[in-house]
């Protein structure tokens, strides 16, 4: 193996654990507000019982309101059926929408997957850090991002959307090039090297206004 080959391995190993290292944070995060909510539930619970003793309807109201606003800010918004796949999504769901911008879910993934937990990670990672730092460049009222997750037979189909800035991408033999830092570089080539070692299939396609990924991953 060249010296440039063991260079660029260390990289994409480093990037690797930095992107791991993230989303664990990140799913730390959403659980944590969770028990957070948790915690404080048997005092909600007093106050409404406080607020009914006296017959104030309408501050129970409003305290049910603000309750059903907190509840949905920690609540899942993602249960695909894989453990691994509802952690990623739901952090990166939850990151793009303090960015303001909108994600649409289908998601769907009813049997044990044989790939591992760390190539999945990786994978809907990249896919979603690429999505959200594209939409980043729009205006509010321009941004989604949609993804769709599926068996198909006995593969895996995930699919990501996402509109973005300057028209149809440029590319570059197999990839598309992009002005990003080189982390974003990485992550493009880590997802590549997955999918091949998988035997599986990628396809990336970029039309006016629009950049879909779309991915088959054999599951025997």
């Amino acid at each position: 193996m060249s010296i440039l080959s063991k260079k660029i391995d260390k990289q994409i190993a480093a990037y690797q654990r930095e992107l791991i290292e993230t989303h664990y944070e990140e799913v730390e995060t959403m659980y944590r507000q969770m028990r957070e909510w948790r915690h404080d539930y048997r005092s909600h619970i007093q106050a409404m019982k406080a607020y009914a003793a006296s017959g104030d309807m309408e501050s129970i109201r409003a305290y049910l309101n603000k309750l059903d606003t907190d509840l949905n800010s920690v609540d899942c918004a993602v249960k695909t059926g894989n453990p691994m796949a509802d952690a990623i999504l739901n952090s990166k769901i939850s990151l793009a929408k303090s960015k303001r911008i909108p994600v649409c879910v289908d998601a769907h993934i009813p049997v044990k997957l044989t790939m591992s937990e760390l190539d999945l990670c990786v994978i809907l990672g990249n896919l979603f850090d690429n999505a959200i730092e594209a939409s980043l460049e729009l205006s509010e009222q321009e941004r989604l991002i949609r993804i769709y997750m599926d068996m198909k037979n006995t593969q895996l189909y995930i699919s990501f959307t996402n509109f973005a800035a300057g028209g149809k991408m440029r590319k570059q033999g197999k990839r598309f090039l992009t002005t990003k830092g080189a982390g974003h570089g990485l992550g493009l080539v880590r997802i590549d090297t997955i999918i091949e070692r998988l035997d599986g299939y990628l396809s990336r396609n970029s039309e006016e206004g629009a950049f879909t990924t779309e991915i088959l991953i054999p599951q025997l």
